[in-house]
């Protein structure tokens, strides 16, 4: 074969090896950015990712609001029995040990079906909640455990009767993690 063939075939191996390589580098590239593409999570999915081992809130109130976004999903979104469940153990997460060992899992699990199913029955929606402000947030000593005390008001409509408000006082207290725990509400009458 004349050196000038020799050239060619060459020349031509190198094309193709190039061409194959971009190939895959491209193939590469496609697999990378479809991964990137954020899918849309649900309000229940974004609460359910939130990791309380590595990120609990740091205060009482910021411990509230995530109570009364997982309060939100229970009675105005829709999810599957195992992320009800999952919802439930991700708010008692927030609880104080004392509160938890109130009742069984199983009965607390009864409970809060019933009560989704009462809001749901009567047309219920929370649209939206008010938590005291930081300067209204009471912190004192109970028994040598440090507490908390603040406020949450819940806008719930009924159906196509209007918007109530249901205000609920919060006692908080701080575990042996130093992390806020709610050990009780209770509604506030007018």
């Amino acid at each position: 074969m004349k050196r000038s063939g020799v050239i060619t075939v060459i020349v031509i191996g190198l094309i193709l090896v190039g061409v194959v390589a971009a190939y895959f580098i491209n193939l590469n590239h496609k697999s990378k950015v479809e991964a990137e593409v954020p899918v849309e999570s649900t309000p229940v999915q974004k609460v359910l990712q939130k990791d309380l081992e590595r990120n609990y809130p740091h205060t009482p109130k910021e411990v509230v609001k995530y109570y009364a976004e997982i309060t939100k999903c229970f009675y105005n979104e829709d999810y599957t029995e195992d992320e009800l469940e999952q919802l439930a153990f991700k708010i008692q997460e927030l609880y104080d040990a004392e509160l938890v060992a109130n009742k069984s899992q199983e009965d607390y699990l009864n409970d809060l079906r019933t009560e989704i199913a009462d809001m749901k029955n009567n047309d219920c929606t929370i649209t939206g909640y008010v938590l005291s402000a930081s300067v209204d947030v009471e912190e004192f000593v109970e028994d040598g455990y440090s507490c908390a005390r603040l406020y949450c008001t819940f806008s719930i409509k009924r159906g196509t009767t209007g918007t109530v408000r249901s205000m609920e006082q919060f006692v908080l207290r701080k575990d042996e993690d130093s992390h806020w725990k709610i050990l009780g509400w209770e509604l506030v009458e007018d």
